[in-house]
This record gives structure tokens, sequence and C-alpha cells, in this order.
């Protein structure tokens, strides 16, 4: 769609306009959702109106600003189409039987205290086979999410782990959209991104193992005994007909990704076979399945542990989410559009002197388009072309800048609840952004070590690097 921009001539904000606004959007939220508990929905849609205002000012009429917004939101439909079709695929894994049978033969091998590191790790291989954190979180990790509550570990803790894996292997996989899409959009190639983001995301993984592992053996004295297996097992077996065949929904999808088809088709396939199995493995009505589909499924075995793992899903249970992601973008569409963020960097970019403040500001900013676009898609995009000169003027090599977006983007849009990520890994994992961000340990300890290594002079690639 072509920017309202491209037509009609308006004034660009000054830095002082640009940071009172964009600071102004983040004061709004901050202290509505913080300090007077407003609903998160209500809080964006007051920074928009208050975006919408600053716009104004600078010339922009309704129906102009009205299209900055439709051209943000339009930016990010992929992953609009990817949050309607994760509900149904979770309520079909449900209704086929798939969660429960992966419940069913898990339980008798489980072992708390490396429940958390095994965690990490399958998630990580998981993301960097399939090349998507989504698929990942919205797969394997609401399993894991309820295994780890049977045992007793907070779920804020197993979420923290599940997605620091899919984050590792998204970032680091040569299938993930944003890694290509990061090197691309620097001009670098994807082998020679991923071996720079090496050099950070390694040693940020390595030690996020070892965390998690000290942290899974304080439950190690948690022992399901045979007779807590069979009061959760038993549940489970009674509503549900369990053989291999309930693998068959996840086995079609995962094999769909491998061979790089989109995520869209894939997830329909998978759930096209799991109303199947439905129908014919678990005798299940067809009229119930839309019904589950639609809804949610809903488990009434009177196990509550097992019922609340079991009562989601739906097209409607992502409704919510969508909401809030529609309106996170189409302030973005308005931050982005009017050149508030545009105007803000460049006048930090020209108070940037030392290696250490470029890598921080570089990161920075891509966090801040995070918060302030609600799509890292955009951050990644916005980041490379707005640093794109200043790297090269400093004779730095594209795979530095690309490896500092990604940190910046990739890694903060999960924790971050208005994202369309941070929003989408809350509602599959049924925990709270808030409540699981501290735990995403892989973010945290990448960010700290890539501006660490970069304050003592290590980790710095150059344009006459190989």
């Amino acid at each position: 769609m072509t920017s309202i921009q491209d037509v009609k001539e308006y004034d660009e904000p000054s830095f002082a306009a640009a940071l009172i606004c964009c600071s102004g959007v983040l004061a709004i939220i901050i202290t509505s959702v913080f300090l007077f508990e407003i609903e998160l929905h209500l809080a964006l849609t007051l920074a928009l109106i208050w975006t919408a205002f600053n716009a104004a000012l600078l010339g922009f009429h309704f129906r102009d600003t009205k299209e900055l917004m439709n051209d943000g939101i339009i930016a990010a439909v992929g992953a609009i189409y990817i949050f309607m079709l994760i509900g149904v695929v979770i309520a079909a894994l449900i209704e086929s039987g798939t969660i429960a049978g992966i419940i069913v033969y898990a339980l008798g091998v489980v072992d708390p205290r490396w429940f958390l590191p095994a965690s990490l790790l399958l998630c990580s291989f998981m993301s960097m086979a399939t090349g998507t954190s989504w698929g990942t979180v919205g797969t394997a990790g609401v399993v894991l999410v309820g295994l780890g509550e049977f045992i007793g570990i907070p779920v804020p803790i197993v979420a923290g782990a599940v997605i620091s894996g899919a984050l590792f292997g998204d970032k680091m996989s040569p299938l993930s959209d944003t890694t290509i899409l990061a090197a691309t959009a620097v001009g670098t190639d994807v082998d020679q991104h991923i071996r720079a983001m090496f050099y950070t995301t390694g040693p940020a993984y390595l030690l996020t193992l070892i965390v998690f592992g000290i942290m899974s053996f304080s439950y190690g004295d948690v022992v399901l005994s045979l007779d807590e297996i069979d009061a959760l097992r038993e549940p489970l077996l009674e509503q549900f007909s369990i053989n291999v065949l309930v693998f068959l929904p996840l086995l079609v999808i995962i094999s769909m990704s491998f061979m790089r088809m989109a995520a869209e088709p894939s997830m329909m396939a998978g759930t096209v076979v799991a109303v199947v199995l439905a129908m014919y493995l678990q005798d299940r009505e067809f009229s119930d399945i839309l019904y589950s589909l639609q809804y949610g499924f809903v488990s009434d075995s009177g196990i509550e542990s097992v019922d609340t793992l079991l009562t989601r899903g739906g097209l409607q249970s992502m409704m919510w989410t969508l909401s809030l992601a529609l309106i996170a973008l189409a302030l973005g569409g308005i931050l982005n559009g009017a050149g508030f963020l545009k105007i803000l960097v460049k006048g930090l970019i020209n108070r940037i002197k030392t290696a250490t403040q470029l890598v921080a500001s570089t990161i920075a900013t891509c966090m801040l388009a995070n918060m302030s676009m609600g799509e890292n898609y955009l951050a990644v995009i916005f980041g490379s072309r707005i640093y794109k000169d200043t790297y090269a003027e400093r004779g730095l090599h594209p795979r530095m800048l690309s490896r500092c977006v990604e940190e910046g983007a990739t890694l903060s849009a999960g924790l971050i609840p208005w994202t369309t990520t941070g929003a989408f890994f809350s509602a599959a994992l049924g925990v709270s952004t808030i409540q699981y961000a501290p735990w995403v340990l892989l973010s945290s300890f990448n960010i700290v070590i890539s501006i660490g290594l970069a304050a003592i002079g290590k980790g710095i690639f150059t344009k006459d690097q190989p």
C-alpha cells in the first residue's frame, strides 16, 4: 500500500516533538497499567489517541492518520492469520488426544531434576529445525507447561525455559524468517549473520542452560509416586483413547515445517488430521469438534490440574490477543509513518561516540520499535534501515548490525505484553507476559553479553574481516 506521505508533504517532527510524543506513549502505557491498573487495551487506546493528537499538530488530517494506522496493521497481517489459526490448532490437538497422549507417555519418564534444561533443549531443537518460535511455543510449549505444573514447577519458570529455547532456535536457524529478514535488510548473507550471533548468543545460551539446570535440581525432591501418576493418567485415559496415532497431527505440522512449508498450511493440515482422529479415534461428534474449534475444548475430568491444562484453545480464545495486537499495530503505524520514531532515533545516533554506545543504542532502538510498533518484523526493518549508514561510516561489517538488530528486536518482542509475539506467547501458554518475562533468561543474558563484549572490544566485526 502506498503510504500517505508519498502523496502529500507534511512537516517532520522536531527532535523535541518526537521525544515528547514517544515518551508520552510509554508514560501513558506504564502509568495506566501499573499505577492505575487500567486494562491494557484501554491503555494502548489512550496512547493511540495521544499519538494521533501529536500527528494532527504536524498537519495530518484524520483520514491521513487513519491511513497510517491501516499501514501499520497491513504490514503485520501475516501474524494476524497465525493468531487466528493457533487457537484452532490447540483445540484440535486436544480433541484428537494428541496433548493427552504426550502427557500420558511422558508422566512415567519425567525427572524433575532435569525438566527445565530438557525443556530448553527440546524447544531449541524444535525451533531450530522448523525456524519458528511461535510454532514451538504453541505446540511443545503448551505440553511442557502442563507437565511442569503437574510436577510442581511454577508455570512462569517453565514458560521462561520454553520461550528461551524457542527464541534461541528461531534466532540461530537458517530457516527462520526473522533471521533471513535481518541478514537481507542489512546486506549480508545468512551464514555470516548466524556466525556473528554465536559470539553473543552462544555464551548466553550456555549460561541459560546452566542456570535452568541449577534451578531444576531444586525441584529434585518432587518425585511423583505411582499413585500420583495414576491419578493424573486415569482421567486422561477416561476422556481419550490413547495410542501412537494421536501423535500424527503433530508429526504432520513438524514435517511440513521441515519441508519449508509456510506456517498457515502446516497448521491447517495438522488441524484437518486432528479433526479426523477426533471423529474416528475419540468418537467425537463433528458438531462438538467444531464447537471446540470455535470456543475451545472444555475438560470435565474433575481433576483441577487436568481440567486447567485441557480447557483451552479455540478461535475465540485468541480474540483478546488479536484485538490487543491490532491496537498496538495501529499505534505503531502512526509513530512510524509520521516520522516520530525516525527523528527520535536519528537524534540519538548523532550523540553516539563509542562502539559500546552504538551497540547499546541499536539494541535499545529495536526494543523501542517493538514497544511502539508492536511487531518485531517491523522493528527488524526499522533498526536495519536507520543504522545501516552509521555502521558503514564507522567501518563495521553489516553482520555486526544484523546481530544487534536481532538482539534488540527478536529477543525483546516476547517480553512486551502488547507486541504480537508477547501477546501470542501469553495466550498460548496461559501465563501473563509480566509473569514469565523475568524467566526468559536467554534474552537478558544475550543483551548484557553483547553490550559487555563491545565494552571490552570483543566481538566487533569490521568490513575488512572475512
